[in-house]
Order: C-alpha cells, then sequence, then structure tokens
C-alpha cells in the first residue's frame, strides 16, 4: 500500500458561504508567515495536508470559535470550501492531527522561527519590547499548581504564569511558560534575554558599543515587578536600557520644575504633558534618569530609565503605551480564549524549583493578624485618659477600667495591659521565623500542565493577533475590532478565477 498524498485545495464557484469573510484575512496571514516552515512540523502524510490544516485553525481562531469541539455544530462541507476541499476532518481526526504536531519540540521551534521573522520584519518595533506576565487559572484537580495573584480578580489562585514579550505597538512576539513562577526578574535573566539577544535585529555592534559608552543593544519596559536596582545595573552591565516606574518614589518635587511640553504619543496623537527631570542614585549602586509627570490632580507619577539617549518625552510616551500590551492581554481572553485549557495531559517539570512554603505563609498571616490586633489595643490603652477631677472613687474606678481594657474585644490578642496578647503572638513568631521562606518542590510532586498543545494553539493565536490586534485595525478604540469581526463572519460568495 502506498502513501496517501495530501490532497490540494481547488476553490469552486459557490454562493452564500457561511464565515466567508475570514478569506480577507488570509493574505495577512500569509504576510506574517504562518505557512513558513511548517513542513518541518511531524505531521505523517495523508488527505490533510499541513498547510490545511494549519489553516483551518488559524480560520477557527479568526471565527472565534474557541475549541475543536465547536467543529461539531458547524457544516463540515461549508467550512472545506474556505479551504478549497470538499470538507474539513471531523472532530477526532482533527484531535489526533494536532496531537502529532504537538509531539517534541518541533511546535517550539516553529513559533520561534516566526518570532525570529517577525523581529527580523520590523527592527525598529523590536528595539523597544514590553515584558509582562499573565497569570491563567487552572480550575482542574489534575494537579496543585502553586497559587498566583490575579489582579483582576484580587483573588489568589492555582494558576500557570505566562510571561509575554511583545512589540511597542502591542503585537505578541514570544511567551515563556512558568508552571512554578519564580518571579519576572529571575525569568527575564534567565530565559528571555539571552533569546532577546540572539534574535533581535540591528544590535550595534561591539566596536559601536565600546566607542559610545551610553549605548544600548535594545530596551526593556516593563512594570513594578522587575523593579530592582541590582538588575538595573546587571542589564546596564550588558548595554541594555531598561525603563520602568520607581518604587517608593519620595516627596514630590516643587511644581516650578515642570515644564509643559507637547509629547507624541506613539498612536501619533500628540499631547499636553508637564514633564521634570533629575539624576538619581538608585538604590545607592546606579545612577539613573528620574523623569516625572504632573497630573491635572496634582499627583506626580515617577518613572526611571538607563536610556541615557533618548529623549525625556519619548521615554514617556513610551513607559505610557505600556497599555497596548494590557489590551492585547484583555482583547486576546476576549477574542481568542487565551486562558482557556488547551488539554488534560500533565508533563512534570523540567527540574527541582522553589516555591513559597504554605506552612511559614499560613504563620506569616496569623503573626501579622494578632499584632494588628494588639497594636489597635494597645493605641485604645494610650487614649484612656482621666478627665475628671482627682477623687479617690473616680481613680479607683479609672485605674480598674484601665487595668481590664477595652470592652470591645475581651479575647487574649485583644487586651492591652494583659500579657496574653504577646504571649500568644511571640510562639508563633519564633515557629515563623524558624521556618524557610522557600522550600524546594520535585518534578514528581507537582506535575504541570502539557506546555506543547499551548503552544501549538498559542502560536497561531499569535499569528492571527498580529494582524487583528485592535491597535492596528484602527485608532478608534473598539471600532476596528468590531468591524473585523462583523466582516469575517459575513457570508460571501466565490467565484475563483480560471
Amino acid at each position: 500500500m502506498g502513501g496517501l498524498n495530501a490532497v490540494l485545495p481547488q476553490f469552486q464557484l459557490a454562493v452564500d458561504v457561511p464565515r466567508g469573510g475570514v478569506l480577507f484575512a488570509l493574505p495577512a496571514l500569509l504576510a506574517v508567515g504562518l505557512l513558513e516552515g511548517a513542513e518541518g512540523l511531524p505531521l505523517p502524510p495523508g488527505y490533510y495536508g499541513i498547510d490545511s490544516l494549519l489553516m483551518l485553525i488559524a480560520f477557527m481562531a479568526l471565527a472565534r470559535l474557541e475549541s475543536v469541539e465547536s467543529l461539531r455544530s458547524c457544516a463540515p462541507g461549508e467550512w472545506g470550501k474556505l479551504l478549497g476541499l470538499d470538507r474539513i476532518p471531523e472532530v477526532r481526526t482533527l484531535r489526533e492531527k494536532i496531537q502529532l504536531l504537538s509531539q517534541g519540540d518541533q511546535a517550539e521551534k516553529w513559533s520561534a522561527d516566526l518570532c525570529r521573522r517577525w523581529m527580523e520584519a520590523a527592527p525598529t518595533e523590536a528595539g523597544i519590547l514590553y515584558v509582562d506576565a499573565h497569570v491563567r487559572v487552572y480550575y482542574g484537580e489534575q494537579t496543585k499548581l502553586p497559587r498566583h495573584y490575579l489582579a483582576r480578580q484580587r483573588l489568589c489562585q492555582r494558576a500557570t504564569a505566562d510571561y509575554w514579550v511583545n512589540a511597542i505597538d502591542g503585537q505578541p512576539f514570544f511567551r515563556v511558560t512558568q508552571a512554578v513562577d519564580p518571579g519576572l526578574i529571575k525569568v527575564l535573566e534567565g530565559e528571555i534575554l539571552p533569546r532577546l539577544e540572539r534574535d533581535i535585529p540591528g544590535q550595534p555592534s561591539s566596536e559601536v558599543l565600546a566607542a559610545e559608552p551610553l549605548r544600548h543593544r535594545f530596551t526593556l519596559v516593563f512594570d513594578r515587578e522587575g523593579y530592582s536596582p541590582e538588575l538595573f545595573k546587571r542589564l546596564k552591565a550588558r548595554r541594555i536600557a531598561c525603563l520602568s516606574y520607581r518604587k517608593y518614589p519620595g516627596d514630590d518635587w516643587s511644581a516650578e520644575e515642570f515644564v509643559d511640553g507637547t509629547v507624541e504619543l506613539r498612536s501619533g496623537e500628540r499631547v499636553r504633558m508637564p514633564l521634570a527631570e533629575r539624576g538619581t542614585l538608585l538604590g545607592g549602586v546606579l545612577w539613573v534618569r528620574e523623569i516625572r509627570k504632573l497630573c491635572d490632580s496634582g499627583r506626580q507619577v515617577a518613572l526611571i530609565s538607563t536610556d541615557y539617549q533618548s529623549g525625556i518625552g519619548l521615554l514617556a510616551a513610551t513607559l505610557f503605551a505600556r497599555w497596548s500590551q494590557e489590551n492585547f492581554f484583555k482583547y486576546a481572553r476576549e477574542h481568542f480564549a487565551l486562558d482557556r485549557l488547551a488539554d488534560y495531559q500533565t508533563e512534570q517539570i523540567p527540574d527541582t524549583a522553589r516555591v513559597v512554603n504554605p506552612a511559614r505563609r499560613t504563620l506569616d498571616g496569623q503573626v501579622r493578624s494578632l499584632t494588628s490586633k494588639l497594636s489597635r489595643r494597645l493605641a485604645e490603652f494610650g487614649a484612656l485618659n482621666l478627665n475628671e477631677t482627682i477623687d479617690p472613687v473616680k481613680v479607683d474606678a479609672f485605674v480598674a477600667k484601665k487595668s481590664r481594657g477595652p470592652r470591645r474585644d475581651r479575647t487574649s490578642a485583644g487586651r492591652a495591659q494583659d500579657p496574653e496578647g504577646t504571649t500568644q503572638r511571640d510562639p508563633l513568631s519564633s515557629r515563623h521565623q524558624g521556618l524557610a521562606g522557600r522550600k524546594p518542590i520535585s518534578p514528581a510532586e507537582h506535575p504541570q500542565q502539557a506546555t506543547a498543545r499551548h503552544a501549538e494553539d498559542d502560536c497561531l493565536s499569535r499569528g492571527n493577533g498580529h494582524g487583528q490586534h485592535p491597535g492596528t485595525l484602527s485608532r478608534a478604540p473598539g471600532r476596528g475590532a468590531q468591524l473585523a469581526t462583523r466582516d469575517l463572519h459575513d457570508r460571501s460568495r466565490f467565484a475563483p478565477r480560471r
């Protein structure tokens, strides 16, 4: 029996094809290189070729189908017309094909090659990169992932952290998944920086860097999670500029220091922005540029940078444009199911990792609670004063009242004068100090969610996001995405050229 060759797409005349508008996105998908290098993906010979499968999955994302299971309610023949085939594969067949594509590290290599080509096609955008974490909550019970804090829900839940690297206009380049999250600083230095130093095009040569001491290779922009004077110093030694908000900015600057100027935002809009600048010795280890913006309310927003060449307005506009990455997260969650669980498989974490010690965290909460209660009671105790005349009867009643402590809380932790509060807190404090802040976990102890399948879906979503991010569709917020979604879902009439 010979091998089966993949069928070639042949488009036929058709009328009223559902979701035919997705073909409007075909040039954009080809332009971002969706099919380039796909021949290296591990797919055995069959009726459906790799190009048809990738286009099908991309069209599903554009049509807002969140999972393969959603195809059960779609007519296979109608979808086949979009691909130039008689029909699309059944759900079970498509699942098997995706499982084959996800085997090994080929999906990650394909994703890395696409990212490299995107950077080479946009060297200016690749020179300034935003780095931030997006937390994907896991509600299952197959593994007990470490807990992460979700700012959008204000809760700590079991989740996986994805560190995304985006261009200055919000377009995604790549992401690094961490089941056991060591924090932005360690992920940045351990996994993101080596890849950026290798892949970013147009970096100055060693001779240029030696001749220009203030020149940098590229700029990284991140929020306060990456704030660390020691990190800024290490990045400067590698000739990488950083831009972030400053923690603990101190006293406000004088209003006379701020100068009104016109700043051009990354969207092209020009706005008035009062700015001031000083040199600051950060943490006693590094001199940085500190720039502050004076808001209409009088609040001062402080940012710091080790980019010593760019203008003050450019740095301010670059940092404030960081919300394009947050907009990407929101858009991808709503339209591309960014938080969806790709499959139910698990795999071991690559190596032993260290996580927050849960026993110490529990004791820490108890010690904080008792300390807070004791402080309030001590304050109430000190506020008790005798405002009456010095009379033996009244003095005796006042002393008795003060010896009993406040009446609102008669628990042992709330008695201000009686040492029960401290005697209950001190043993907990001793146990708390005796426990390590972090403990190691073995690969077998906490398996993580399988990453290969998620990498495949994520890469296709990024390919769609490059052509359909709201920042590139329209400058009017929301309207570009609405128009594109409506057009992609329109019925169409096919009339192929002969």
